[in-house]
């Protein structure tokens, strides 16, 4: 199955006005926006779209609380999509959408939706560092730091992370259901996974937890690198939300991030700089601790200006 990532994820919310702010805050752009809901875009078009919890058109939420009601996945093509319909049509409800799409559900109660990709190229260069000896380098001039910048916006829809009550079953059914594969592995805690059109090291991330936990942890979307997520979440905390972890550099798929908390009922990541994986790749598996979930993690505070006086309390710990 060519599926190529995530698309679109459709939360069900009753606090509209603040969440939509909190997604233009956090760089998305709404390209639709009313009394009953939005789109906001990052710069490839993929997207979280908004509508009241009330909307009868939604998918019908999950009876524990949690406002996502549809996770949007891109295919190649349409002979993948009908690969899809195909396969899921055999023993569940697949549904054909006006506008070509698809809609399903998932073992652990998740819908799903499945589009040919409508994401664009943005044309942008990610981050380059001024390494010496590299044969890349960013050409005399070009800033690594423009503190002048206006808004940062997100590059991409990355990566979601669910808590299903049965693991197993779970990774079951994107693997051998559709076309997934494990990148790497928490022992006793669940699985990273990989769609079958991509080289990203995950689109989703499985955490077991108990039947009234299930829904969403985190989903985050990419930045051009770990620069932007550091001057993002700098301003973002200044504008008054709060950070939840971070900011950091994990292990398994060596992504840069910074998690929040936000009103969508779970926690919202800024990531950049994960790694690719093709075929040649073997799984890792690790048991969860600090060490192995993070290479390094910083310490976040206001900004301070050195000079005389008396130096900040750990300024020279």
């Amino acid at each position: 199955m060519k599926i190529t990532g995530l698309e679109t994820l459709v939360f069900g919310v009753e606090d509209l006005a603040g969440c939509a702010q909190y997604l233009k805050d956090y760089g998305l752009i709404a390209v639709r926006e009313d009394a009953t809901g939005g789109r906001y875009e990052a710069l490839d078009g993929s997207a979280v779209e908004l509508a009241l919890a009330s909307d009868s058109a939604l998918p019908p939420a999950m009876p524990n609380g949690c406002l996502l009601r549809k996770t949007v996945l891109g295919v190649a093509d349409a002979a993948t999509l009908d690969a899809i319909a195909a396969e899921l049509g055999t023993d569940r409800a697949v549904k054909r959408l006006a506008d070509g799409g698809l809609e399903s559900m998932d073992d652990a109660g998740f819908t799903l939706g499945f589009q040919v990709s409508r994401k664009r190229d943005p044309g942008l260069p990610g981050e380059i560092a001024n390494v010496p000896g590299s044969p890349f380098q960013r050409p005399a001039n070009h800033l690594g730091v423009n503190g002048a910048a206006g808004q940062i916006r997100p590059r991409t829809l990355s990566h979601i992370v669910y808590f299903v009550p049965d693991v197993a079953q779970a990774e079951a059914f994107y693997v051998k259901r559709l076309g997934f594969r494990c990148t790497d592995r928490f022992t006793g805690v669940g699985p990273f996974l990989q769609p079958g059109g991509s080289l990203e090291h995950h689109s989703h991330f499985l955490i077991g937890a108990p039947e009234f936990m299930k829904g969403v942890e985190h989903f985050t979307f990419h930045f051009s690198g770990p620069t932007e997520v550091l001057q993002n979440g700098h301003r973002f905390i200044d504008k008054g939300y709060q950070a939840f972890w971070g900011p950091g550099r994990h292990q398994l798929g060596s992504n840069w991030f910074w998690y929040f908390n936000s009103p969508f009922a779970c926690h919202v990541e800024m990531d950049a700089d994960m790694d690719l994986h093709d075929n040649a790749w073997t799984a890792r598996e690790v048991a969860m601790s600090a060490d192995a979930s993070q290479a390094f993690l910083l310490r976040y505070r206001d900004k301070w200006m050195p000079g005389p006086g008396t130096p900040h309390e750990g300024d020279y710990a």
